[in-house]
């Protein structure tokens, strides 16, 4: 026998398992199919959040430097008014107007030494009107440097045409402005401020950023050139962060405000409802494999309950050889784990192949993946190993109570 080098407890548990041949199939199904559930979804909702988070992040950064806004603060009356006494029911706000972040250059060398930080990007930014002959539409203008700022919204797989070189006097432009001005790679575009700076920038590459919006609107080009044209003398709009874990970018949006005094907003908190909704699909994803786990549980368990009943004689006579409890006990958690991880491997195997068929028959009207799913070993090597401690935790109660039995009591029947 195969099983003659093995320890008694393995032995004993491997005999009880054939014995119970039919119980056994029907257990390791009942598991594996809960696994292949888990897997399946798991890996499914795992990759539709991505999908969603790289769309929304694709052409924006995490974590957004801004100068705070300028408020109006009421002055109080003269010395004969009543103590406390404002002067005005009415304060209206000041026109917000873009202004550069003071010492900006501090502020991002004390981001970048911040840990948790990916890329630190400074941006010039301002509205300006886009002239081609008779046609203009009012645009804006974001002045960056390309080194860093492509390493935040990767526009290698956004171009359409040219590329994506800037220098002094170039600037790229979207797909829809492209086409309301009828303009394409190589022509000059006007660029026109409005404290009157005008500029005749080349275009050097056209992009698409799947938004008809920001295809209109968005133009970028050096940072030098955007800040002569909005007349800033060296200064910026805002500084674009990314941070490791996108998941805690308002965390650290909050330790970048209380570090440097700036106003820091994440995409967590500009993106609130969508947000909202990612945190639900992942709290709909652990309901399904908690409810999951706990069903896989209970089938362990009422068959092991039954196992230990038809084995009260055999149980009986092992503890009247001077057979342990402890050893007893051993037995059915073996059983437990062993069903758990037979179990699993066949709902590995099942969520494997769910997912390559899902991949396949899934697809987009022009013949793309739905969205892309990854096959993470991490998940497998997690639901192997919760669903063999499921087994074991299972089959707690029953060994337990296997191993109480008493002896002439069992024999008897």
């Amino acid at each position: 026998m195969f099983t003659s080098w093995l320890p008694f407890e393995w032995i004993v548990s491997i005999r009880f398992l054939r014995e119970g041949r039919l119980q056994t199939v029907f257990i390791i199904a009942g598991v594996a199919i809960g696994v292949g559930v888990i897997v399946f979804m798991s890996a499914l909702l795992a990759g539709l959040q991505s999908n969603f988070i790289r769309r929304v992040l694709s052409t924006q950064s995490h974590i957004q430097l801004l100068q705070p806004q300028q408020v109006t603060r009421p002055q109080r009356n003269g010395s004969d008014a009543p103590k406390g006494q404002l002067e005005g029911a009415i304060i209206q706000p000041p026109l917000q107007q873009a202004k550069s972040i003071d010492q900006w250059q501090a502020v991002v060398s004390q981001v970048r030494a911040l840990p948790g930080i990916k890329v630190v990007s400074p941006v010039a930014s301002g509205s300006v009107l886009a002239v081609r002959g008779s046609a203009t539409k009012a645009v804006t203008v974001s002045g960056i440097e390309p080194d860093t700022y492509f390493r935040i919204v990767d526009f290698s797989d956004k171009l359409v045409r040219g590329s994506l070189r800037l220098t002094g006097s170039d600037i790229l432009i979207g797909t829809e402005l492209s086409n309301d001005l009828g303009v394409d790679v190589g022509d000059k575009l006007h660029v026109t401020a409005a404290n009157g700076s005008t500029s005749a920038l080349t275009i050097t590459g056209i992009f698409d950023l799947g938004n008809k919006g920001a295809n209109q609107r968005s133009t970028f080009t050096t940072l030098r050139m955007a800040q002569s044209l909005l007349d800033m003398s060296g200064g910026v709009t805002s500084v674009e962060v990314t941070v490791n874990d996108i998941y805690a970018a308002e965390v650290m949006a909050q330790r970048i405000a209380a570090a440097t005094g700036v106003e820091a907003d994440s995409w967590i908190k500009n993106s609130a409802q969508f947000f909202a909704a990612v945190s639900a699909q992942t709290t709909a994803n652990t309901a399904i494999r908690f409810f999951v786990g706990l069903s896989v549980a209970f089938g362990i368990a009422s068959v092991l309950v039954v196992s230990v009943v038809q084995k009260s004689r055999e149980i009986g006579i092992l503890r009247a050889m001077g057979i342990s409890r402890s050893q007893i006990l051993r037995v059915f958690l073996l059983q437990g784990g062993l069903l758990g991880f037979g179990g699993s491997l066949v709902g590995c195997a099942i969520g494997a192949t769910a997912l390559s068929l899902w991949q396949k028959l899934a697809r987009n009207a022009d013949g793309t993946p739905l969205f892309p799913l990854e096959f993470d070993p991490q998940l497998f090597a997690l639901a192997l190993v919760l669903a063999t401690l499921t087994g074991l935790l299972a089959a707690y109660a029953p060994a337990l109570r296997a191993a109480r039995l008493d002896p002439v009591v069992a024999i008897r029947g």
